[in-house]
């Protein structure tokens, strides 16, 4: 978590556990208090990729299916011509994971993860 954004690390110690120097407490400790953060604290949502709060989103794309039925009732809707545009994808942040890789591999054999790790290495 402090490596994606210190200061929003920084400020929800702060503002759920009261703690302005979280370097200061043991590494243990700091990463349990850092799993412990609330869903909409600003580390998990830096985590999870959004740029607004959980609640947000969903109103977002409640708000997006809403403008896709009401669409299909109007004449350009039953053409197929001009959609609505969606308001949720702007909330979250592209991630393009062809680049990134994917976030969790599966390897089927200690043999093939040793491979691929000094694949890596070398």
């Amino acid at each position: 978590m402090a490596a994606g954004d210190e200061d929003a690390l920084v400020c929800d110690f702060a503002q759920t556990y009261h703690i302005l120097d979280w370097r200061a407490l043991p590494l243990a400790l700091a990463a349990t208090l850092a799993a412990g953060l609330p869903e909409g604290s600003r580390s998990k949502q830096r985590l999870l990729g959004l740029k607004a709060p959980l609640e947000t989103l969903l109103l977002a794309q409640i708000a997006d299916r809403l403008a896709v039925w009401l669409w299909w009732h109007t004449l350009d809707g039953k053409a197929g011509r001009r959609p609505p545009a969606p308001v949720a994808p702007k909330l979250v942040e592209d991630r393009d994971r062809k680049e990134k890789g994917p976030a969790i591999r599966v390897f089927g054999s200690k043999e093939e993860f040793l491979a691929v790790y000094q694949a890596a290495v070398n």
